[in-house]
């Protein structure tokens, strides 16, 4: 291939990213346009930019959701259930990888066995424990949800990563006077950074953005989480658009401003897990 066909190939393979782009974009574009539109001209022409913007729809939704409580909830939850899976998740791989024996490796296999479970197929299954614990309508019974359905992909990912980390640092660390348990959290733990920054990221946007269990375990509405917030603007025989589509917009921001803020750090524990699986 000359240069002239690689200058035209390089140019097609733009053409066509810059097009995925905007492919990509144009739901933003669309919930934001929307967002600040009234209900009549959302309905008459969804694709134009607003002829007036509407700005008083942010403040209504926010007070009709009762956004500030949703926000507080989410948070609660969110930041709970991401730091528990991360911690317990970290020290059971720890102690999979180190006491290598036929019951841990069954145990392994159980949990990545787990990964492939349909959540739809068990729902039932963990609303019938949530009420056998008497957690249910409570931050406790989504929390214990959580742990039970994230857990296992942190442990496998964790466990692959553990593995590369030679054991002489921790032999070394114990000559110093570390018990195992020091030898975890001031040795171990350090170099678990890139793929534990990768889990709670990912935790948190896949426990944020969650409609489905917080709806099956949260009936209060002093309980409801953003997704359950947005939700109340659809109604069985109308949809307050112009409502919905500020309220989508405010529950989404947060998690997209963290998001860009933290992926980076997905890259280094994608990178990392590559090179030291």
């Amino acid at each position: 291939m000359n240069a002239k066909s690689k200058s035209r190939w390089n140019i097609g393979i733009e053409v066509i990213m810059i097009l995925l782009a905007l492919l990509f974009l144009s739901p933003f574009y669309f919930l934001l346009a929307n967002s600040v539109k009234s209900f009549g001209e959302i309905l008459s022409d969804a694709a134009s930019w607003p002829q007036t913007f509407m700005w008083s729809n942010y403040t209504n939704a926010w007070k009709l959701a009762r956004f500030s409580e949703a926000f507080r909830n989410s948070l609660i939850v969110t930041i709970i259930s991401v730091v528990l899976i991360s911690l317990f998740s970290a020290m059971a791989a720890y102690r999979m990888v180190r006491a290598n024996n036929r019951f841990n490796q069954v145990l392994l296999l159980l949990f990545v066995a787990a990964m492939v479970v349909p959540f739809q197929t068990i729902m039932i299954p963990i609303l019938k424990v949530v009420n056998i614990l008497h957690v249910n309508n409570s931050f406790t019974g989504l929390i214990i949800s959580n742990l039970g359905l994230s857990i296992p992909m942190a442990i496998f990912l964790f466990h692959g990563f553990i593995k590369s980390v030679p054991l002489e640092i921790e032999e070394a660390a114990t000559v110093d006077g570390c018990n195992p348990i020091s030898a975890f959290f001031r040795i171990v733990l350090p170099l678990l950074k890139p793929m534990l920054m990768t889990i709670i990221v990912l935790n948190a946007l896949g426990i944020w953005n969650d409609y489905l269990l917080p709806s099956l375990i949260l009936q209060a509405p002093g309980l409801r989480t953003i997704p359950l917030a947005t939700f109340s603007f659809f109604g069985q025989y109308t949809k307050q658009w112009d409502m919905a589509l500020p309220a989508l917009t405010i529950g989404v921001a947060p998690i997209v401003i963290f998001y860009l803020f933290m992926q980076r750090y997905i890259v280094e524990g994608i990178a990392a897990g590559s090179v030291k699986g």
